[in-house]
């Protein structure tokens, strides 16, 4: 026992509460009287006894654990979790939109630590949230599948393009410029800036091998949409079919523009559903620029900004990367159709429109769809 206890105390990782105590217990077997014993280890005279007697009771192992106490603040009954749930749940007092921790702490008499737990515990978080928009198109089953069709089964002898616009692109130059990045510290840029103008671009991207064909123009009409289709026309070889996804922006509708769709028998536009700029592919490109060029750019001017775009466009196809859908359409069905449940629960006023539509029309890939 003294061996052990002697190695204890000569353990360089051995927790120091132990450390002490296995003195306690050796100097005791020594003969060491409790005052010698208070001043060698610095403790005090009740402290010296209890780990006597601990030692005496329950040994070695006595040492090395130490017995739980009740806390001193009474544990929180089911009732308070209950209440914050509930509460959380329901609207704040007042004119404020959610519930924060210190609020809570106030309504319920707890600490706002306490509360912060509850809400842990049952998943809940009222300072976020997330923005969602249901579409309300009759059609969205069917457009869905004709969207999804392509993606996963593109037509023979034929390319599948993703076209949108990204508009009201700024030339933003910073009034100061900014400190490069460094260990312990983050790159930093000024809140304030100047802008130059701005510009549009005109994106394609080829679903089938991942490229994307990129114009930049000074606005965002039918004039320049017809422009970009023509930019398609003369890049895509002349023996292949061409299918644009595209939304339901107004120029992509113009009078002209069926007009022009009319002569150039090749080209069959496919509409996504209304609010559901998410299904069209182009849109993950559109992130990608705005996240690695635009977003901590700086210009000098409407030319440098376009000539950073068309430098982007260049190194992404050099090393493109084929769409590919994972998504089940089903699921996205369903989802669909619970939320219309939820809001029809909410607003009486609102009806399901889409339902039966959903479950039995069948979907057909057509030149010119209905409402073009």
């Amino acid at each position: 026992m003294r061996q052990r206890l002697r190695a204890l105390i000569s353990d360089r990782n051995a927790p120091q509460k132990h450390v002490w105590r296995a003195e306690i217990i050796l100097l005791s077997a020594d003969g060491v009287g409790t005052v010698e014993i208070m001043r060698q280890t610095g403790k005090s005279k009740t402290c010296v006894w209890r780990w006597q007697e601990r030692f005496a009771t329950e040994g070695f192992e006595g040492l090395l654990r130490d017995k739980t106490r009740p806390s001193r603040i009474a544990p929180l009954g089911p009732e308070i979790g209950e209440q914050v749930v509930a509460l959380s749940l329901a609207d704040p007092p007042g004119e404020t939109t959610h519930w924060t921790a210190d609020m809570m702490a106030a309504e319920v008499g707890v600490s706002a630590s306490a509360v912060r737990r509850i809400w842990k515990a049952h998943g809940l978080q009222p300072h976020r949230w997330r923005a969602f928009k249901l579409s309300s198109d009759p059609q969205f089953v069917a457009k869905l599948k004709d969207v999804v069709g392509l993606y996963i089964d593109p037509p023979a002898h034929a390319i599948v393009l993703s076209v949108d616009e990204k508009s009201q692109i700024q030339a933003l130059d910073r009034t100061q410029p900014g400190l490069p990045l460094k260990k312990g510290r983050l790159g930093t840029m000024t809140h304030d800036y100047k802008r130059h103008g701005t510009t549009t671009l005109f994106a394609a991207l080829n679903v089938l091998d991942g490229t994307v064909i990129g114009r930049n123009m000074q606005r965002h009409r039918h004039q320049e949409f017809i422009r970009f289709l023509n930019a398609i026309n003369a890049k895509v070889p002349a023996d292949k079919a061409i299918h644009v996804i595209l939304d339901n922006y107004a120029a992509h509708k113009h009078p002209k523009v069926r007009a022009w769709l009319d002569r150039h028998q090749r080209f069959t536009f496919h509409f996504t559903p209304t609010s559901c700029s998410w299904l069209n592919a182009v849109e993950g490109f559109f992130a990608k620029l705005s996240k690695r060029r635009l977003k901590r750019g700086v210009f000098h001017s409407v030319v440098d900004l376009q000539a950073a775009i068309n430098r982007f466009l260049t190194e992404h196809n050099q090393q493109p990367k084929p769409f590919t859908w994972t998504a089940d359409p089903d699921k996205i069905i369903a989802a669909v159709k619970r939320g219309h449940q939820v809001l029809d629960s909410i607003h009486s006023a609102l009806t399901l429109t889409g339902g039966r539509v959903w479950m039995t029309y069948t979907p057909t890939v057509r030149r010119r769809p209905a409402d073009l």
